[in-house]
């Protein structure tokens, strides 16, 4: 992510909490600072690596109390079946639904919004008489660029990395 839009995550957020009468302290925002400033979903404990720069003295309860005032502001999803968190790029919509469509080779992770899904939760939510409160939707595959990895046949005479193996997802 570019600097420009981790400093317009940093605002927004700011702005919102401000609107909220929530507390944005300076950890959660240095939290907040270091997952924009990647370029996927993050573990808590990369994440606690990375803070501890600043902070040495930073503990696992300080990341996850953190990670869960972020949660709660809906400024970040934690992705499930990965065990990490990724920044939302859509938080001032926080109805949104989302889908992470994550890479099982280079762990990307990228943020859609849901439309068309949306609807039809909606239409099966309403049948059972269930609220919808918060969901994620997350799909696992390869981006553009580890596809066309996985598809080389000329390791030897290519461009590409192949030190990197995919993770094989299954049942």
């Amino acid at each position: 992510m570019n600097i420009t839009s981790a400093e317009k995550i940093l605002t927004q957020a700011e702005v919102i909490c401000q609107q909220r009468s929530v507390r944005l302290t300076p950890q959660r925002l240095e939290v907040l600072r270091l997952m924009s400033e990647q370029n996927g979903a993050i573990s808590a404990y990369d994440l606690l690596d990375l803070l501890r720069v600043s902070e040495p003295q930073a503990k696992p309860p300080t990341i996850y109390r953190a990670l869960d005032f972020l949660l709660k502001q809906g400024f970040i999803h934690r992705v499930e079946s990965t065990n990490s968190y990724v920044v939302c790029h859509h938080f001032e919509d926080p109805s949104h639904i989302s889908a992470m469509l994550i890479c099982d080779r280079c762990d990307s992770v990228s943020e859609q919004h849901a439309d068309g899904v949306e609807d039809i939760l909606k239409s099966l939510a309403l049948k059972s008489d269930f609220t919808l409160g918060h969901s994620v939707i997350e799909a696992h595959g390869f981006c553009q660029m580890c596809c066309e990895i996985e598809a080389c046949t000329h390791q030897d005479a290519c461009h590409h990395d192949h030190s990197v193996q995919s993770k094989k997802r299954g049942r």
